[in-house]
Order: structure tokens, then C-alpha cells, then sequence
């Protein structure tokens, strides 16, 4: 079981900012930048286009609809989307609000909030999720 399916679980806590029947997203706990966002499948799977069909076609959906509510709750010209998949063996997106294509860089020093700032982040992402 990866660390996303115990977060899934509620095994692990996190900063949820939606879910639904297959998908989950949550805030990164060591983010480049304020309101990026974690997008993983329910299922287990390590390798994001190893997905089934269907589900890549429900994780981009799902990640638009998040994106959506990033915009609308951080500042940002966009949401950036990346794909790296090295450090967790489960398939997830990177939805990052940025305002200059340097802001999606992962060499970046990452940026510290505390926990109650996480969740202000979180529950404004959230309230904006349709």
C-alpha cells in the first residue's frame, strides 16, 4: 500500500480538497508554491499512463475541475500541470498555480506554511470545487 492509498485511507492525515468516487486531491505538504495540489487515483496504479482509458480520462477531468477551483481561490495567470511520478510509486498529477513558468520548478526552495494555513488553503480550494 503507498503512502497516497493510506492518505486515501485516512490512514495518514492530509489537506483534502476534493474527492470523489475514483479520484482525490489534497495538498502538497512540501509545495513549490502556495495551492499546489496533489491529483491521485483511488486505484493503485504506479505509472500514470499504465492507467486504463478510462480512468486517465477521468483523472484529467477530475484535475480540470480542480484546477478550476485553484484559480478561483490562489491568485495565479494559470494552473501548471506536471507529471514526475519518481517519489511515490502511485500515479499522480501536479496542479501548481503559477504566474511565471520559473514557479514550477522543483529546485526551488519549497515553500514552509503552518498547519493552519494548510487548512485555510485547503478549505479555500475546496469551497470552490464543483
Amino acid at each position: 500500500m503507498t503512502i497516497f492509498s493510506k492518505i486515501i485511507a485516512g490512514e495518514i492525515p492530509s489537506y483534502k480538497v476534493a474527492e470523489d468516487d475514483a479520484y482525490y486531491a489534497f495538498l502538497d505538504i512540501n509545495p513549490v508554491a502556495k495551492g499546489h495540489v496533489l491529483v491521485v487515483p483511488k486505484k493503485e496504479e504506479d505509472y500514470l499512463f499504465d492507467l486504463d482509458d478510462g480512468t486517465l480520462a477521468g483523472i484529467a477531468l477530475f484535475s480540470k475541475r480542480v484546477a478550476t477551483a485553484i484559480r478561483k481561490a490562489i491568485p495565479c495567470k494559470r494552473v501548471g500541470v506536471t507529471v514526475i511520478g519518481l517519489e511515490v510509486p502511485h500515479a499522480h498529477i501536479h496542479l501548481i498555480p503559477i504566474t511565471k513558468e520559473a514557479d514550477m520548478l522543483f529546485t526551488h526552495a519549497k515553500k514552509k506554511f503552518e498547519p493552519e494555513e494548510f487548512k485555510a488553503i485547503a478549505a479555500a480550494i475546496a469551497e470552490n470545487f464543483e
